[in-house]
């Protein structure tokens, strides 16, 4: 039988009480989003600050980018709020076939501009619509306005004489691919997530 290596990212539940790191309340929520690095600096997922603290004080990570100006206390330690954070220790990633879809995924993919027009996108649209059999897919979605979306409504594209100037498709594997199409990425995190989509 093999012995089980623990999971760094999911140790043990709630330990930051345990060490008594609190947030400063009016600096950093516990939910705080930070982007967590594999030992070779792969985006890997994105964990809450507190989190983030705990697996930086229990040594299997280390802060490589400080939140500015945010910090956690302690009865007797400050810890400054990581922003990005890398594992001590390479952590194996299964291999996932498809980077899940999602509204976010979409607009990053797109860089949030609309699929008709050009200017800032804040919703997306399914280019066949639904009612008529289009599908829920990276292939069928693009980042639109809202003025573009509400002017389609669940009509075709030929319908109203418009194209699209690409052909939507699912992101690549890339590094970060996956994880940052599934959240909106903090500023912070760029130079971390090289081509995600």
């Amino acid at each position: 039988m093999k012995h089980r290596q623990p999971d760094p990212i999911s140790a043990d539940p709630e330990p930051g009480e345990a060490l008594g790191i609190t947030p400063h309340p009016s600096v950093v929520p516990t939910g705080s989003r930070v982007l967590l690095l594999n030992a070779t600096f792969e985006p890997l997922a994105v964990v809450t600050a507190k989190r983030a603290v705990v697996l930086m004080l229990t040594g299997k990570a280390e802060c490589v980018e400080a939140a500015l100006d945010e910090v956690f206390h302690s009865e007797n330690l400050t810890v400054p709020a990581p922003s990005v954070m890398r594992l001590s220790r390479y952590v194996r990633v299964p291999y996932r076939r498809a980077v899940p879809m999602t509204r976010a995924g979409v607009l990053r993919r797109d860089s949030r501009r609309c699929g008709y027009c050009g200017k800032r996108a804040d919703t997306i649209d399914h280019v066949v619509p639904r009612s008529r059999g289009g599908t829920h897919s990276w292939e069928n979605c693009v980042a639109a306005c809202r003025t573009c979306n509400s002017r389609k409504a669940d009509r075709m594209l030929a319908e109203l004489g418009w194209s699209l100037e690409f052909v939507p498709r699912a992101p690549d594997r890339a590094a970060g691919g996956i994880l940052v199409l599934a959240v909106e990425p903090l500023p912070a995190w760029e130079p971390w997530l090289g081509v995600a989509a």
